[in-house]
């Protein structure tokens, strides 16, 4: 859908190219089809990605007149995500290099947003959320690195996990202090 949206891939001159009003027209009706068969009471929401990080492409401020539109077919939150409209393509990235087209596209419409990009730490992602950056944390690449992040995490933020017996004893940094455990 991001290469209807994008003025780079979009070259079309009919109802569904153009300005930003065109280029939305088939996203939007997607988007409609599929909450028609959603039932309200499930969440439902898009990712999108909100700058091409080109010129000439897609900008914040398109994404914020699609986030709108979103919000009233019935979108519940939109994941916020950039690039993709070329394989050349290079943004600066960064920890949390994602995080303020989330936070623009929030404060803009009061959609709940979920962030991403090079989110890795416990603290980072409490960090965003607890400066109402965004609403909700996307982690990929962490947890590729460490299956158990989430658990991890919650830890490392000085919370309880209640694993299951397998899991209790299954690495040392989830032991009691060592001394007081006596290997078998």
């Amino acid at each position: 859908l991001h290469q209807f949206l994008s003025p780079i891939s979009n070259k079309r001159n009919d109802m569904y190219g153009g300005a930003i009003e065109g280029r939305m027209r088939f996203p939007l009706a997607v988007f409609d089809a599929v909450r028609a068969v959603v039932p309200k009471s499930a969440a439902l929401g898009i990712r999108v990605s909100a700058v091409d990080w080109m010129d000439g492409g897609l900008t914040i401020e398109d994404s914020i007149a699609f986030a709108k539109q979103l919000a009233w077919s019935g979108c519940d939150f939109i994941d916020v995500s950039t690039g993709g409209s070329s394989p050349t393509l290079r943004p600066p990235i960064g920890p949390g290099y994602q995080v303020p087209f989330a936070t623009a596209i929030k404060q803009a419409t009061g959609m709940p947003t979920m962030a991403v990009g090079l989110i890795t730490s416990p603290q980072q992602a409490e960090a965003i959320l607890a400066e109402d950056k965004a609403d909700m944390i996307a982690i990929a690449r962490a947890f590729l690195d460490d299956t158990h992040w989430g658990w991890h995490a919650a830890i490392a933020l000085g919370d309880e996990v209640p694993l299951p017996p397998q899991y209790r004893r299954a690495g040392l940094k989830l032991w009691a202090p060592a001394e007081t455990h006596k290997r078998r």
